[in-house]
């Protein structure tokens, strides 16, 4: 029986409910999506919530004294060791926590920043933060000091632990302690003596012991994230830096941190790398251990085997040599750097002399590329989800990581690879890692619903860890111990460093109330409990280990599902189905009917989780399909495509009719609850371009110099022309006038579709079977694509483009790229944002409209980059506007900057509705500062 008082989790979510409103979930979906994480564990939590302030987590811990139930924090989900899971209370810290501030020689971070933002913040200093994981891209710095990570260049020498300046925690009773602030620290002196007296003797205990002492120091030399970083008691005697260093590397066991200050260390401008080709491991490893004697010059040298190798064979990008390998090859990915050039073609030259002791076969490629060298990291970094993607249906991703001492890491390659031989995974598991550091990674996928392969993973387990602890090793470097490697701390200290581990526990949750079962476990099989079901669901989809790569792009994220949690939520619904139980088909029913919305009504569709997945998972398509088995709606869809124009009409109809009220009193009108759409702030006017002569339509006469473009308007902007109260006196133009105003300046000859009026690129019906029929007449016009069109619309432009793969399409941002010579710019001194909509993105075309905008400003140019997708979604905006809200939230408000310059009518509703500027086409600046030569 638990020792926890089950029955209060109801009493705990009405009371947490009143402070939390809409932010806390007891649904099985959400409870089941929410506690998905990167590791090979599953476990369901009873309450899951979004926690957005530092008050909002002391009100959390004194609602988990008050019932006496566990807590877990976690963020972004990144961790693969089972140590951001619970079957209790879920806390997740990413939104609110989010703060960025740079002073001389460090940066502060609070815990839901991730990593790559904190280097984005960094890097006009040519500087960065210390640890470089490979997920950095996606993992929280919470999560990274909480975790000591680690990672490919940083070592043990600038690791979360060496670099931390100062931390802010909040302790199971609410007490926060920030070790930055003096008074902050005398009050915490004045109130918890009692904690910092067994702090201290515990100190007095380790130092006594000269053989403890002696263990410590030399476990340290090396990565080791197992157990508590023991080692604060031995490195420090003031109890500020004690308390600044004991909570990196205690995931979550000892307290909520909620900010850091780290150390920034020096990004150095110019790099190089080499990809070195070896027989074998055995070769490959003594290459390592001849380069670690050049460790002062040589950032990183990451090692893979044959079966990494062999599985990046199909991505794109990959080097062409990797296909000329052969059975047993190993490969090593070294990276030198510095702030001199000179000194880094020195460096490399030391390296390449010293290798030549070594047994290389194939050419080693050697660049300063980057855009190069990062195709082979990207490789890299994303080994663990595309290692996964080739495991067999229904088996696990196991990843685990030890470390060796240099000169030990022949040996202890040689023995991992023998445990892979003695348990049947020579042939689906591989090793990589850090192997600088003397860092190895390994992957293996059993299938732990047969008998044999899930024993020879718990033995394999077993004998790894007994088999790393005889040789001096860590059985984790750099992933946390988690639940994995709780049973075998004891292990690998002995009795004397687990009993410091477990008092450490003790003085600062004696109730085990924080994260129980991580690094202190009374279970000795808790690493082989609760593993995931990877049931077989859609094929495209299948190969997701649920790392969580995606979840940054998903405009949805914090709103309702990712990516990630959508895959798992219907691997779930497929095992309820699959079980046929009265429970099961329940719980089936429950979670497909709140799917609806959090799965298909709030999924923009916009494909950019595959443009972070590893694997190029489009989770989107899970939402297109639900979408074309409704066909409650093919008759009404196929109706309003047949007859276009008259919807276009009865659109600009509705248009002038809602503009003849007050738009602010309309938006505030909820025409939601009726399920009419929602009426934006900056609601677009009627366009009546094409309802009349227009003497801005006016035709060039055409001469030697002019050149012919067909002009496809796409159906939203022949509705749409700019909101009457945009801000900072936008231009109020439709977009057709502006289009043949720089036409006419650029001495360009305009054409016409005849039929306009009832074309439209498909966009819009996507999610249905149409016949694109109207479309013929493009072919004719176009002499067979001698002719380009141009469309003033992103997501139309890209979607003919896949479907008119003959003819000559070009986005309106492409064609202003195209003609800037046939144009007279006259600069602004202006600074202003850009946003490149999603379909741009997708197809590799999103610093397009940067470039452009450069072109027509000498001020600075805001690339609104972290907003993957902005959730307008052609017309979610109107019928799901929360999406769209949700998504814009970072969006970035920079004193002095008053307008904004994107390519999507759509888009620019919502922006121009969550931000204090003007958004419009760049099409307008382009006009506004170019006159014809």
């Amino acid at each position: 029986m638990s020792k926890y008082n089950t029955s209060n989790y109801e009493a705990f979510y009405n009371e947490a409910k009143i402070f939390l409103k809409n932010r806390i979930y007891n649904s099985y979906l959400y409870r089941f999506a929410l506690g998905t994480d990167a590791s090979c564990y599953r476990y369901i939590p009873k309450i899951v919530i979004r926690a957005h302030s530092e008050d909002e987590i002391i009100k959390i811990l004194k609602l988990a004294r008050k019932f006496n139930l566990p807590i877990t924090f976690r963020a972004y989900g990144s961790s693969l060791s089972g140590q951001a899971l619970s079957d209790s209370i879920l806390i997740i810290t990413t939104f609110g926590f989010r703060d960025i501030a740079i002073n001389n020689d460090s940066i502060r971070l609070s815990c839901g920043v991730i990593g790559s933002d904190a280097n984005a913040a960094l890097k006009p200093y040519n500087k960065k933060i210390g640890p470089d994981p490979a997920t950095i891209t996606m993992a929280s710095i919470g999560g990274i000091v909480s975790n000591n990570s680690s990672g490919m260049c940083c070592g043990v020498k600038e690791n979360s632990y060496q670099t931390i300046k100062s931390i802010r925690v909040i302790l199971l009773d609410g007490t926060i302690l920030d070790t930055s602030n003096k008074e902050s620290i005398d009050s915490f002196i004045k109130t918890h003596k009692e904690m910092i007296n067994s702090i201290l003797n515990l100190r007095a205990e380790i130092l006594e012991d000269k053989e403890l002492t002696s263990l410590i120091k030399k476990k340290y030399k090396i990565k080791n994230t197992t157990g508590y970083g023991i080692n604060s008691l031995v490195d420090f005697e003031n109890i500020v830096d004690i308390l600044n260093h004991i909570f990196v590397g205690s995931e979550g066991t000892l307290g909520f941190i909620s900010s850091v200050e780290l150390f920034s260390v020096d990004d150095c401008i110019y790099k190089a790398c080499g990809l070195l080709f070896y027989k074998d491991m055995k070769d490959a490893s003594k290459a390592i251990e001849i380069l670690a004697k050049n460790e002062n010059i040589i950032s990183s040298a990451e090692i893979m085997d044959y079966h990494s190798l062999k599985s990046v064979q199909n991505i794109d990008g990959v080097p062409s040599i990797i296909h000329k390998i052969s059975k047993d090859n190993a490969c090593i990915l070294i990276q030198t750097q510095s702030n001199n050039k000179d000194i880094l073609e020195k460096n490399l030259n030391t390296i390449k002399e010293s290798l030549k002791q070594t047994n290389l076969i194939l050419t080693p490629l050697y660049s300063t590329n980057e855009n190069e060298y990062n195709t082979w990291w990207k490789i890299r970094k994303g080994l663990l989800p595309i290692a996964s993607a080739n495991r067999k249906d229904g088996a696990s991703v196991i990843t685990e990581d030890v470390c060796f001492e240099i000169e030990k890491f022949g040996e202890g390659v040689e023995f991992i690879q023998r445990l892979f031989d003695e348990f049947g995974f020579s042939d689906n598991g591989i090793i990589f890692g850090h192997a600088l550091s003397g860092n190895i990674h390994f992957i293996i996928t059993p299938n732990l619903d047969d008998k044999k392969e899930r024993e020879n993973f718990e033995n394999l387990v077993s004998k790894m860890a007994n088999g790393v602890a005889n040789f001096g090793g860590s059985v984790k470097a750099e992933h946390g111990t988690g639940r994995m490697v709780a049973p075998f701390v004891e292990v690998e200290w002995g009795k004397k460093a687990y009993n410091i581990n477990k008092k450490i526990k003790n003085i600062f949750d004696p109730q085990s109330l924080l994260n129980p079962d991580v690094i202190i476990s009374n279970n000795p099989n808790i690493h082989t409990q609760n593993l995931k079901e990877m049931a077989k669901i859609d094929d495209f989809i299948n190969k997701c280990m649920e790392c969580g790569f995606c979840e940054k792009a998903c405009p949805s994220n914090f709103l309702t599902l990712t990516p990630r949690q959508r895959i798992s939520v219907v691997r779930e619904m497929q095992r309820l189905l699959k079980l046929n139980t009265k429970d099961s088909i329940k719980l089936y029913d429950e979670m497909k009917e709140e799917y609806k919305y959090a799965g298909d009504e709030t999924c923009a569709a916009c494909s950019q989780c595959a443009s972070l997945c590893p694997l190029e998972i489009d989770t989107s398509n899970i939402a297109l399909n639900l979408r074309k088995e409704a066909k409650k709606a093919q008759y009404l869809v196929k109706h309003i495509y047949k007859h276009l124009s008259f919807y276009i009409t009865m659109t600009r109809f509705c248009l002038k009719l809602a503009n003849l009220f007050s738009i602010p009193m309309l938006n505030k009108i909820p025409f939601r609850k009726i399920r009419l759409p929602y009426i934006p702030l900056n609601l677009p006017q009627a366009n009546d371009f094409y309802n009349k002569i227009n003497i801005n339509k006016a035709q060039i006469k055409p001469n030697l110099d002019s050149i012919k473009v067909i002009y496809f308007s796409a159906c939203m902007n022949r509705a749409f022309k700019p909101s009457k109260i945009l801000a900072n006196n936008a231009d109020k133009r439709n977009i057709q006038e502006v289009f043949y105003s720089i036409c006419k300046k650029a001495n360009i000859e305009v054409i016409e579709p005849k039929n306009l009026a009832n074309m439209c690129c498909g966009k819009a019906f996507i999610d249905y079977d149409i016949n694109l029929s109207n479309l013929k007449e493009l072919k004719a016009l176009s002499n067979n694509g001698k002719i380009p069109i141009v469309l003033d619309h992103s997501a139309c432009s890209q979607h003919l483009k896949n479907n008119l793969k003959d003819l000559k399409v070009l986005d309106l941002v492409e064609f202003l790229l195209n003609i800037k010579d046939r144009l007279q710019i006259t600069k602004i001194n202006e600074n202003i944002s850009v946003y490149a909509m999603c379909a741009l993105k997708k197809n590799n075309k999103g610093k397009l409209i940067e470039s452009l905008a450069k072109l027509c400003t000498n001020g600075e140019v805001i690339n609104e980059e972290n907003i993957k997708c902005c959730g307008f979604a052609g017309n979610k905006g109107f019928f799901t506007p929360e999406l769209n809200k949700n998504s814009l939230l970072n969006l970035r408000t920079i004193n002095g900057i008053k307008r904004g310059f994107s390519s999507s009518s759509t888009c620019e509703i919502g922006l121009n509705d969550y931000s204090n500027i003007a958004w419009q086409h760049i099409s307008y600046l382009v006009d506004e500062v170019s006159n014809q030569p």
